[in-house]
C-alpha cells in the first residue's frame, strides 16, 4: 500500500503545494511589480504550465484513493474521515474542471483580443475559485492527519 499512498501524496503535493505557491507568494509579487497585461500575460503562462500538472495530479489522486479504498474493503468498510476526504476532493476536482474548461478558456480569450479589463475580471473569478481550493485542500490534508489518528 506504499506506492499508492506515495502517488496519492504526490498528487495533493503538487497541487496544493502549487495552489498555495501561486497565491500566497506569486500572487502579491506579480500584483506589486507588474502592470496588467504583463501580470494576465503572466498568469496566462503559469496556468498553461501548471494545468497539466493538475490534471496528472488529479489523475494520481483519484485513482490512488480509489485503489486504497478497495484495498480496504471499499466504501462501506472505510471510516467516515474517508468519505469526507474523498467527498472535498471531488468537489476539488469539479471546482479545477470548471476553471480549466470555463474561465480559463475565457481568459484566454481576452488576452488573445488584449482585453485587460474583462481579462482581469476573469482573472479575479478564478483567483477565487482556487482560493477556494486551497482553502479545500487544507481541510482536506487536516481531515486525512486528523481523522486517520483517531
Amino acid at each position: 500500500m506504499k506506492i499508492p499512498l506515495f502517488l496519492h501524496l504526490l498528487g495533493v503535493v503538487i497541487w496544493v503545494g502549487g495552489m498555495f505557491f501561486a497565491y500566497m507568494v506569486l500572487r502579491p509579487t506579480a500584483a506589486q511589480l507588474l502592470e496588467p497585461p504583463l501580470r494576465l500575460k503572466l498568469w496566462h503562462g503559469v496556468f498553461s504550465r501548471f494545468f497539466p500538472w493538475v490534471f496528472l495530479s488529479v489523475g494520481l489522486i483519484l485513482a490512488s484513493g480509489l485503489y486504497m479504498i478497495m484495498q480496504m474493503g471499499g466504501f462501506k468498510a472505510v471510516r467516515l474521515y474517508i468519505h469526507l476526504m474523498f467527498a472535498l476532493g471531488l468537489v476539488m476536482m469539479l471546482i479545477f474542471i470548471y476553471v480549466f474548461f470555463s474561465t480559463f478558456k475565457k481568459l484566454n480569450y481576452h488576452i488573445t483580443r488584449e482585453e485587460w479589463s474583462s481579462a482581469g475580471i476573469v482573472l479575479g473569478q478564478i483567483r477565487l475559485l482556487i482560493g477556494i481550493n486551497l482553502i479545500l485542500g487544507m481541510v482536506t490534508i487536516t481531515v486525512a492527519v486528523l481523522g486517520g489518528s483517531t
